[in-house]
């Protein structure tokens, strides 16, 4: 089981003990009183736990990049996005238009093969 060891009120130790502590494994320095390195402390939840944001296209419409879509890392093509929006998605998809980083060209038309990137935008083409 992954852990994480976040080691706070480090706004109240010396160079020397934070130079030792930075040997240890699976450890995030923070200062919850100052707010230091809480975005570290994030990031790292996000790896350990390897989770990918997938954000969502409305046609004509911005993205929403406040409410992405969580897949886990080892699941994570446009099918499993379609299934984990709704159930009968799939059997409407045409095809996805991509920017991001999986994408070799923005916009990419893809299939529901295609492996989503963490932060990648998508919009789904349904059958008409």
């Amino acid at each position: 089981m992954p852990c994480i060891y976040a080691v706070n009120k480090i706004d109240q130790i010396t160079l020397e003990e934070l130079e030792i502590l930075d040997k240890l494994p699976h450890y995030c320095p923070i200062s919850a009183h100052l707010e230091w390195n809480l975005d570290g402390l994030l990031e790292k939840i996000w790896e350990y736990l390897s989770l990918t944001r997938i954000y969502t296209k409305p046609k004509g419409m911005n993205p929403d990049y406040e409410d992405p879509v969580i897949l886990s890392s080892k699941r994570r093509t446009v099918e499993d996005f379609c299934n984990r929006i709704h159930k009968d998605m799939v059997k409407q998809f045409k095809y996805a238009l991509v920017w991001g980083s999986s994408a070799k060209h923005k916009p990419q038309r893809v299939g529901k093969e295609h492996e989503l990137e963490d932060e990648d935008v998508v919009q789904i083409i349904k059958k008409v």
